[in-house]
């Protein structure tokens, strides 16, 4: 009886020994294998406004990341097309979408994404909206102006701009005080035939010639161009960078009172209204564009965009 319960606590003593071997052995394989720590998915917490859009409107999306530990900018695309989100506060980013009357209204897919962050697909849906019509016949044979390649490429240059720096504070200042004769929008027949491609890039001020052109808002002038320079088309033109791919360019002026790299306030003299390049009487054109793409500045008059 002693010697087979002495045999079966030998056995038991093995046995927890060889258990103990294996936990040591497994310990050792676990410390020397490096572990995948797989951290939380944070929340992007998006707000799309307006909330009712119409062609030519800017819709902004403003992004608040909930972890100010992630790293990296948030990304926003519709399609194809990425748009550049730029900081406004501390863990909170903002991107402005422009729309065109080229487009069709309807559903647009908006994908926010960012390192660390739970991507956001959002609906926002842009109205229809009905442009004028003019309908212009030209005599026979009768070619328009055309804009030379080096007045083509500086402009090209100017409306890609998107510089981080946000120059511009509050509404936008209406630039001349003469009545407003062409509206942003305009769609034109020529000769009877719709020209597709065209739409009417911003709004013309019949101001007389000479009359006072102001800076709508803050920025950094990034372009001056002449008719000696080759500018057949814009006339003597400025462009001012608003900052975060907002920029205004102004046509056909008869005087030019700054210079590239100047830094202009709301309200500020920069030129005079003029009729040089492609323009039938003294009026200046002012265009807004956003990341590119010409909108209808009406709303950046009446409504802060910050």
């Amino acid at each position: 009886m002693t010697t087979k319960t002495q045999t079966i606590n030998l056995q038991g003593k093995l046995q927890r020994l060889g258990v103990n071997r294996i936990t040591k052995i497994l310990i050792g394989i676990l410390a020397t294998v490096p572990v995948a720590v797989s951290l939380p998915v944070q929340a992007l917490e998006v707000e799309i406004l307006p909330k009712k859009a119409r062609l030519g409107d800017t819709i902004s999306v403003l992004i608040e990341l909930e972890s100010q530990d992630q790293p990296g900018i948030p990304t926003v695309a519709v399609g194809e097309q990425t748009y550049p989100a730029f900081e406004i506060a501390p863990n909170k980013y903002r991107s402005f979408i422009p729309t065109t009357p080229l487009e069709k209204p309807g559903v647009r897919k908006v994908t926010i994404s960012g390192e660390g962050q739970r991507q956001r697909n959002m609906a926002v849906y842009v109205g229809d909206r009905k442009f004028r019509i003019q309908r212009i016949t030209l005599p026979p044979g009768k070619a328009g102006t055309q804009a030379t390649e080096y007045e083509l490429q500086k402009v090209k240059e100017f409306k890609a701009l998107q510089t981080p720096e946000k120059y511009w504070n509050g509404v936008f200042l209406t630039p001349n005080k003469g009545r407003m004769t062409t509206t942003y929008g305009v769609r034109r027949y020529y000769n009877g035939k719709f020209a597709n491609d065209y739409y009417h890039r911003g709004l013309d001020y019949a101001g007389a010639a000479g009359s006072a052109v102001i800076a709508p808002a803050a920025g950094r002038v990034a372009l001056v161009g002449t008719v000696s320079q080759g500018f057949k088309v814009h006339g003597n033109v400025i462009g001012i960078d608003h900052g975060q791919g907002i920029i205004s360019i102004f046509m056909h002026l008869s005087r030019i009172n700054v210079k590239e790299g100047d830094i202009v306030k709301p309200g500020q003299l920069i030129g005079a209204v003029g009729s040089t390049g492609a323009s039938t009487g003294p009026h200046l054109h002012w265009g807004l564009y956003v990341n590119g793409q010409s909108i209808d500045p009406m709303t950046w008059k009446t409504k802060t965009m910050d």
